[in-house]
C-alpha cells in the first residue's frame, strides 16, 4: 500500500515543494492510523522535488515512523536525467537500508540500472508497454524500432538472447509487419517482450549483487542499453563513397570543438547554439525559463479538453531544437499524467536548415522523432501517442504568416538570427507590430538569447515590460519579454532603475538603425514606462 502523496513537477520553487512535502507527511500518518490490522505492507513517499534539504526534511520525518518502505517520489516530471539521478543518489542514501527503497515512475532499463547504482531496489513504469505501442523493443542489441524497413524481410529472432515466448516464436519481420498495420498484437507481443526483458535484467541485477560483481554488470550493460540498434545503425546512406553532402543551400553542418553538431549560415557565418549543445540551450533557454511543463499542469477542477490550449510561437525554426525541446518536455510530462493541450505554431522562411539537420540524424538526434519529418512534408503534426500535441508550420516571412496563425501566443520563442543578419527583426519597429500581433487577454511572454541594452530598450519602447533571463553558452544574461505580467503566472525579475540608470550612461542605448529624428520619443517612452514607476514591478521569480 502507498500512502496518498502530492506529486508537482519536480521544477516547481521551493516554496511549492516545502508545501507539496508538508501536506504529504500528514497523509503519511494519517494513513498509519487508518491502516488497522492489515499485514500488507505500507510504504511512505519522500518529496522535496530538486531541493535536497526538503528531501532531507521528509526522510527524516517519515523514517521516524513505522513504515514497510519507502519511495522516492517526484521525479521523472520535469527534470534532467542527470538531476533526476542525483537526486535519487541524495534520496536513497537517507532511507534506511534494511527496509525497501522504491523508485516512483522510473523508467528505462538503464533508468533502473543508474537507479540500482544509486541504492534504490523496487521500481514501476508504464514504459515496457508504452514504447511497446510504438513498435519499440529493448534488446541485448541496443533499443530496436520494429517500424524501421530493414525488418521487412528479417527472419532473425528479436533479441538473440532472449528466452521469451515472443523471441522464440516470431521473426523480426513478422513483428514489424504488425508495427507497420498498426496491429494490436504488435504491441501485445512487444509489450510481453519488454517486460520479460526488464525482469530479466533484474535477476541478472539481484544475483550480481549476491555475487558481490554488481559493478562489473553494470558497465557492461550500459555499453548496449543506451545504444540503438547496434547491427543495423540508423546512418545516412552514402553516395560512392562519400555521406550526405554537409551542405545545404546557404547552410552547412558546423561541428563544435565540444563534439556536438550545430547548423552555420554560409552566407553571415553565424552557427544556431555556437556554445552549447541545440538541445540543452533549447531546454534552458526556452522549457525551463518559461516553466513549461509547469505551465502544462491543469487548472484545479478542469480536464484536459476544458483547459485553454497551451499555445506557443517558434519564431525561428531554423532546426527545430526549440520545438523539440518543447515536444520532448510535453511528451515527459504527459506520460506522468493529463496535461493541458499544446500547439506550437513555427515560423521559418527558408527551411534548408532543417533539410540539412534531417538529412544528418546522428550529428542531430533529437530530430529522431516523427514530428519533424512530418512538419517539413506537410506542415501540420499531431501526436499518436498524446493527442494534445499538435504541431503546424508557417513558412515564409514571419510579419506576412503571422497574422494566418490560428491562435494567439502564451509563449514567443524568439529566435531570428543576430542583429547583424536579421537587422528588421530586432528594430523597435518589429516588437510594435510584434505586441499588436499578439494583443489579447493572455499573459503572454516572449523569451530571447539576446540581452543587448538595444533590444531591451527596443522591447520597453514598443510596450513589453522586460526582465532579466538565464544565462546561456557564454552569455552572462538573456532577455525576457511580457505582456500584462500583471496577469502572469509566474514571476520574474523585471529591469529595475539600476538597468535604467546603466541604460541612460551607455554608449549603445539606440539600436543602429533608429533614425536621429526618432531617439527623443524612444527615450521618452522608455523613462515613462509603468516598469521604472513601480507600477506593474513584480519580485524576481522564486
Amino acid at each position: 500500500m502507498m500512502v496518498l502523496d502530492q506529486c508537482i513537477p519536480s521544477t516547481a520553487d521551493k516554496a511549492t515543494a516545502k508545501l507539496a512535502l508538508e501536506i504529504t507527511q500528514r497523509w503519511a500518518v494519517r494513513s498509519l492510523k487508518t491502516r488497522g490490522d492489515s499485514l500488507q505492507s505500507m510504504f511512505a513517499i519522500v518529496q522535496g522535488a530538486l531541493f535536497p534539504d526538503l528531501r532531507k526534511q521528509s526522510a527524516d520525518g517519515l523514517t521516524q515512523l513505522p513504515f514497510d518502505g519507502f519511495a522516492i517520489g517526484g521525479l521523472a516530471v520535469g527534470e534532467e536525467k542527470h538531476e533526476r539521478e542525483d537526486m535519487c543518489e541524495v534520496a536513497a542514501a537517507m532511507l534506511p537500508s534494511d527496509r525497501p527503497r522504491y523508485l516512483m515512475g522510473v523508467g528505462t532499463p538503464l533508468d533502473l540500472l543508474e537507479a540500482v547504482h544509486r541504492g534504490v531496489d523496487m521500481f514501476d513504469c508504464i514504459i515496457p508497454n508504452k514504447v511497446a505501442q510504438f513498435g519499440t523493443a529493448f534488446t541485448s542489441r541496443g533499443i530496436l524500432q520494429l517500424r524501421r524497413s530493414v525488418y521487412k524481410f528479417s527472419e532473425d529472432k528479436l533479441d538473440p538472447t532472449c528466452a521469451c515466448p515472443v523471441c522464440q516464436k516470431y521473426s523480426r519481420a513478422y513483428l514489424h509487419h504488425l508495427t507497420k498495420t498498426q496491429e494490436p498484437l504488435g504491441w501485445t507481443l512487444l509489450g510481453q517482450h519488454n517486460i520479460f526483458f526488464y525482469h530479466q535484467m533484474m535477476r541478472e541485477i539481484r544475483q550480481s549483487i549476491l555475487e558481490d560483481r554488481f559493478m562489473a554488470l553494470y558497465n557492461d550493460k550500459r555499453t548496449y542499453l543506451q545504444e540503438e540498434d547496434i547491427d543495423n545503425p540508423a546512418v545516412p546512406p552514402k553516395i560512392g563513397k562519400e555521406r550526405r553532402p554537409r551542405e545545404l543551400g546557404d547552410y552547412m553542418v558546423h561541428l563544435a570543438d565540444a563534439g556536438f553538431a550545430s547548423i552555420k549560415q554560409i552566407s553571415s557565418g553565424e552557427i544556431m547554439h555556437s556554445h552549447t549543445p541545440p538541445m540543452e540551450e533549447a531546454k534552458s533557454l526556452y522549457v525551463d525559463q518559461a516553466s513549461l511543463v509547469e505551465r502544462l499542469q491543469l487548472p484545479a477542477g478542469q480536464t484536459a479538453d476544458e483547459a485553454a490550449e497551451l499555445v506557443i510561437w517558434d519564431i525561428g525554426l531554423g532546426a527545430a531544437a526549440n520545438a523539440m525541446a518543447a515536444v520532448h518536455a510535453y511528451e515527459s510530462a504527459a506520460a506522468h499524467g493529463p496535461v493541458r493541450r499544446m500547439k506550437i505554431v513555427s515560423f521559418e522562411n527558408d527551411l534548408d536548415s532543417l533539410r540539412l539537420a534531417l538529412s544528418h540524424k546522428s550529428k542531430f538526434p533529437y530530430l529522431r522523432h516523427a514530428g519533424p519529418d512530418a512538419l517539413l512534408e506537410r506542415k501540420h503534426w499531431s501526436s499518436r501517442a498524446f493527442p494534445g500535441l499538435s504541431w503546424e508550420l508557417l513558412e515564409g516571412n514571419f510579419w506576412t504568416e503571422a497574422i494566418h496563425a490560428s491562435a494567439k501566443p502564451d509563449l514567443i520563442f524568439y529566435d531570428f538570427f543576430s542583429h547583424k543578419t536579421d537587422t528588421d527583426c530586432w528594430h523597435p519597429d518589429a516588437f510594435h507590430r510584434l505586441l499588436a500581433l499578439c494583443r489579447s487577454p493572455k499573459a503572454t511572454a516572449l523569451f530571447t538569447y539576446s540581452a543587448s541594452t538595444a533590444v531591451r530598450a527596443s522591447l520597453l519602447a514598443a510596450g513589453f515590460s522586460v526582465a532579466q533571463g538565464v544565462a546561456t553558452g557564454v552569455k552572462k544574461e538573456t532577455t525576457i519579454a511580457l505582456i500584462h505580467p500583471e496577469l502572469s503566472p509566474l514571476r520574474y525579475a523585471l529591469l529595475d532603475r539600476d538597468w535604467l540608470s546603466k541604460w541612460e550612461r551607455s554608449n549603445a542605448k539606440f539600436p543602429l538603425t533608429l533614425a536621429e529624428t526618432e531617439r527623443t520619443d524612444f527615450e521618452q517612452k522608455i523613462r515613462q514606462h509603468t516598469q521604472f514607476a513601480g507600477v506593474t514591478s513584480l519580485p524576481p521569480k522564486g
